[in-house]
């Protein structure tokens, strides 16, 4: 005979319910409960049915996850973390990217409804609250992986981007940097604009001015907005001395327009970028970069879409907002002013 739950509750003497929790992951069961009942499971050979669950619970084992594009190197790795979770806990991923469109949106919703997801965590910036009120009329719980509108969202878990861009801000002045610009995203919304406002912040605080065409935006977040971005600053009467890029894709791009532009990096001028991606580590010089907790923010948001579920949580309780803090990466692509490397 198939060995149950029951089984394991007797070998670890806990309540199959207990059993069942631990199994998922839920933080209300202590670690050490928790690493009993995996090792009592491994060792009798008892595999959850996916199948008898999901007639027992009414739930599909699936949580819908929403991304703005596949090919964004950032929430790969916020992906990561969620997958790691939800498989541990027995669920699979249902992905859709939103492609930053309106029907696009409204399409996902629907079939993410019509295949009976029991939770969405979206890691769209744009994805708009009209859609997030159509999963709560369907009874879905939502946590969202960004601040973009967090006032529509009851979960939500993102990163201080103020702080972080404080810091990188904070490290071009303290190299001695005074005609630092800033090139942003204009497409990401409250995210841009706490990255902005953190480097403002740091500027005034240091009395150094901005000069308006020191602050430039363009409508993406990719290597060849930040290759044609940085054309703006070529083009001003005198180029700044250190740029801080929105996120690590833009400086890419800028570090390869800046090498075509016969332009040395950093002796001739610092970059930064935000966000830590892999490929920051590879390019030619090595990215200074702000490291984000991806992975943990990923299983942070699957854990807390699961403890939604397992708490049958009516999803008018409390909000629950958590707001993670990174650390700046100093590599290559910042030095003092005019600094032979």
């Amino acid at each position: 005979m198939p060995v149950t739950i029951k089984d394991v509750a007797r070998r670890v003497n806990v309540s199959h319910s207990t059993v069942s929790r631990a199994l998922r992951g839920n933080t209300l069961i202590s670690e050490t409960t928790t690493r009993r009942i995996r090792q009592a499971a491994l060792e009798l050979g008892y595999h959850p049915s996916a199948a008898a669950r999901s007639l027992k619970t009414r739930r599909s084992q699936a949580l819908g996850v929403i991304v703005s594009s596949v090919d964004d190197p950032f929430f790969s790795e916020v992906l990561q973390g969620i997958e790691e979770v939800a498989q541990k806990c027995g669920y699979s991923l249902f992905m859709a990217a939103s492609q930053r469109e309106p029907e696009r949106e409204k399409a996902i919703v629907q079939v993410m409804n019509e295949h009976r997801v029991d939770g969405v965590i979206i890691c769209s910036a744009s994805f708009r609250p009209e859609q997030n009120r159509q999963f709560m009329e369907f009874g879905i719980p939502i946590v969202v992986v960004n601040n973009q509108a967090a006032e529509d969202y009851r979960y939500s878990i993102f990163h201080d981007d103020l702080d972080g861009s404080r810091q990188i801000t904070r490290h071009l002045i303290n190299l001695g940097h005074r005609q630092i610009a800033y090139l942003g995203n204009a497409s990401s919304g409250r995210t841009n604009l706490d990255r902005m406002s953190g480097f403002q912040t740091e500027m005034d605080l240091a009395n150094l001015p901005i000069p308006a065409e020191f602050i430039h935006h363009v409508h993406g977040g990719s290597a060849e907005d930040g290759y044609q971005g940085l054309d703006h600053f070529l083009a001003v009467d005198q180029i700044p001395g250190a740029l801080v890029c929105f996120n690590d894709m833009m400086a890419i791009g800028v570090l390869k327009r800046l090498h075509e532009a016969g332009i040395q990096v950093p002796d001739q001028i610092s970059v930064t970028g935000f966000d830590n991606i892999v490929f920051s580590n590879f390019t030619s010089p090595p990215l200074t970069t702000f490291d984000q907790p991806k992975k943990f923010i990923g299983a942070e948001a699957a854990r807390l879409v699961l403890e939604l579920l397992d708490s049958r949580d009516d999803l008018t309780g409390s909000p629950r907002v958590l707001k993670l803090r990174g650390s700046l990466l100093v590599r290559s692509t910042t030095s003092r002013p005019g600094q032979r490397g």
